[in-house]
């Protein structure tokens, strides 16, 4: 099998042909020609595209590359996340989701809740999800999960889920398939917001969904075409694009990100921190058990005494620019408290690390962390 720098550079390209290019543009239309009956590959804007395709085929060979995978892209995250639930549960129906996910998971169990779905929730630590798995339909599983990085055993909750009948799906978001593979672990899905890693630039929103049971993605695919949650074709053709760097970012961020944790753990200002690569870390030993060596993410976390403190220091920054998101190019770092949402204390810190130089990336971080405690 070819190594991952290759295979993000290979990924989803069509058969070359003389004179064209070897990643075609994107296709911009709303309906193809379409003589006598409705079938063929592409008939409506909202039903396929020729660039989605590319991208699709190429997600699928990184979430699975012994048997590529089925693969449905989404106009973002959020729109991949709900049409697995909704795709797939219905009314008397019972899913477990993570306590500590995704800051809009609380919402779309509102969502879920008034359909007359039940919604049993547990941490991602310690494989909780265990406890209150009997009688549901599905398994949502988010690991390492965002933002307080915990970690549980894919492998272990998607056999015990099976055993009892429901079906696994796991947000892929952070790892990214070139630092997990839930699908080879057991998962039914892997599912991801191509935002983050993925197209890595924070310059498009995307999501995605993989399976290897053509009959799930079909649902899924049918869930995109009713409600209309497509990606634009501008958007499917940048992060194809953007793949072609994947793995070099993944690595440069993950040795960045390591470095950093490592260089936080001597301040005594800092408590709470995590990162899965720290040998010291609660979730490290699940982690490099199920993770690709060295590829444990570009998140960092950790608490600074409070509001002010945290926000001394995010002003101090020079390199890191103080926005949401994280897997891009550019360091971000957040209080992530102020959206609400995340159980987290109001000094908590997420630190996404991009792909600068990590010593002057450390150096940065450092002179921030002198002059917030200086002015405290």
């Amino acid at each position: 099998m070819t190594g991952d720098g290759t295979r993000v550079v290979r990924a989803g390209l069509p058969e070359p042909a003389a004179y064209e290019p070897s990643l075609p543009g994107p296709v911009f239309a709303a309906h193809f020609h379409l003589p006598g009956d409705a079938t063929g590959p592409y008939t409506y804007g909202r039903d396929a595209n020729p660039t989605w395709t590319h991208l699709e085929q190429a997600i699928g060979e990184l979430e699975s590359p012994e048997e590529p995978a089925h693969t449905v892209a989404f106009a973002s995250g959020m729109a991949a996340i709900t049409a697995i639930l909704f795709s797939q549960l219905r009314t008397g129906d019972a899913v477990v989701l993570p306590n500590d996910g995704y800051q809009l998971l609380p919402a779309v169990r509102d969502r879920l809740e008034s359909y007359g779905i039940e919604v049993r929730t547990a941490p991602t630590a310690g494989d909780a999800q265990l406890h209150v798995l009997d009688g549901a339909r599905l398994l949502w599983i988010e690991t390492p999960s965002n933002p307080g990085l915990d970690v549980c055993d894919i492998r272990r909750l998607a056999d015990a889920a099976h055993a009892r009948g429901a079906l696994v799906a796991v947000d892929n978001t952070l790892a990214t398939p070139l630092g997990q593979r839930p699908l080879d672990l057991g998962a039914d899905f892997s599912v991801a917001s191509g935002t983050k890693a993925l197209s890595g630039h924070g310059d498009i929103l995307l999501g995605y969904a993989c399976t290897r049971d053509a009959a799930l993605a079909d649902a899924v695919r049918l869930w995109r075409k009713t409600v209309g949650a497509i990606p634009g074709p501008m958007e499917s053709w940048l992060a194809h694009r953007s793949l072609a760097t994947l793995a070099v970012r993944v690595r440069q961020q993950a040795a960045g990100a390591l470095l950093l944790a490592e260089t936080l753990a001597g301040r005594p200002e800092i408590t709470g921190l995590r990162h899965p690569g720290l040998p010291s870390d609660p979730s490290h030993a699940l982690a490099a058990a199920q993770m690709r060596p060295g590829r444990f993410g570009s998140v960092v976390s950790f608490t600074l005494p409070d509001k002010a403190h945290a926000e001394r220091f995010l002003a101090a920054l020079t390199l890191v620019d103080d926005a949401t998101s994280f897997g891009g190019v550019r360091s971000t770092a957040e209080r992530r408290a102020r959206w609400g949402g995340d159980a987290v204390p109001e000094g908590f810190i997420r630190f996404s690390v991009g792909i600068e130089e990590p010593e002057d990336l450390i150096a940065d971080v450092v002179q921030a962390l002198d002059a917030a405690q200086l002015k405290s």
